[in-house]
C-alpha cells in the first residue's frame, strides 16, 4: 500500500491554519526588504524590482532618490538622466522611461501624490496589478495579495493553491479567499521571504523548512 503523508490527511482549512500559525510565530513582523521613506520612493523601488532582486534595487535607489527626491524632481528629468542611476537593474531602459512618465502623471493628475487607489495606480506607466497591490498593502496596510514569482511558486509548492490556479490572478484570488484580511499583508511577505531564503526555485532547503511536514512537496522528501 502507498504511504499516506501527513499532508494528504489534512483539509485545505487545516493546511492554511498551520501555515498561518507557523509564520505568525516564526516571522511575526514580516515586511518588504526594499528601502524607502515614503510612498513615492516605495513606488519607484517596486517598479525597479520587477524581475530584479531587492538587493540590487537597494543598491541603486539611494543615489536615485538623492537626485530625484520628489515626483516634481523626477518629472523634470529625461529618460537618459534616470537611466544613469538605474542601468544596473533589469530592463533599465523601459524602467527609466516609466519612472519619468509615472512622475509626470503624478504631477498632472494627482498633485504630486501617489494615489492610494487601485485603479489610479494601474493607470500609471509601468504599474501593473502586482505593483499596485504591493503599494496598497505595504504603504497603506490594505488586504491586498501581490503575486510575484516567489508567491506563485511557493503557494503551489506547499499546497495552498491547486494546480488549476495557473495565473497570478487565480493564485491571488485563492489566497485572499482563505487568509483573513488582517493577515494578508504579512502573508504576502511570508511567502516571498520563504521563497527567497528557504523554498528556493532550484534548490529548496527542505531540511531547514519549518513547514515541511505539511508541505505538498516537502512531505514527499
Amino acid at each position: 500500500m502507498p504511504i499516506i503523508s501527513f499532508y494528504q490527511t489534512m483539509t485545505k482549512k487545516e493546511r492554511y491554519e498551520r501555515f498561518m500559525a507557523y509564520f505568525q510565530e516564526a516571522m511575526p513582523e514580516a515586511n518588504t526588504e526594499l528601502h524607502y521613506q515614503n510612498p513615492f520612493q516605495l513606488l519607484c523601488a517596486v517598479m525597479l524590482s520587477a524581475q530584479c532582486t531587492d538587493k540590487r534595487v537597494n543598491m541603486v535607489t539611494p543615489a536615485l532618490f538623492e537626485a530625484y527626491p520628489t515626483p516634481q524632481a523626477m518629472s523634470a528629468a529625461t529618460k537618459e538622466d534616470v537611466l544613469h542611476y538605474v542601468k544596473s537593474v533589469s530592463y533599465p531602459n523601459s524602467k527609466a522611461e516609466h519612472l519619468v512618465q509615472m512622475a509626470q502623471l503624478l504631477i498632472e493628475k494627482h498633485k504630486g501624490e501617489v494615489p492610494a487607489d487601485f485603479d489610479a495606480l494601474v493607470a500609471l506607466p509601468g504599474v501593473g496589478r502586482k505593483t499596485a497591490n504591493v503599494m496598497l498593502s505595504v504603504a497603506w496596510g490594505e488586504a491586498r495579495m501581490a503575486v510575484d514569482t516567489h508567491v506563485f511558486r511557493v503557494s503551489h509548492r506547499i499546497g495552498l493553491v491547486s494546480d488549476k490556479c495557473t495565473t497570478p490572478y487565480a493564485v491571488e484570488m485563492e489566497l485572499v479567499k482563505n487568509i483573513p484580511d488582517e493577515l494578508i499583508p504579512r502573508a504576502h511577505h511570508w511567502l516571498i521571504l520563504h521563497g527567497r531564503y528557504v523554498c528556493k526555485s532550484q534548490k529548496p532547503k527542505c531540511e531547514e523548512c519549518g513547514i515541511k511536514a505539511f508541505c505538498k512537496e516537502g512531505s514527499k522528501r
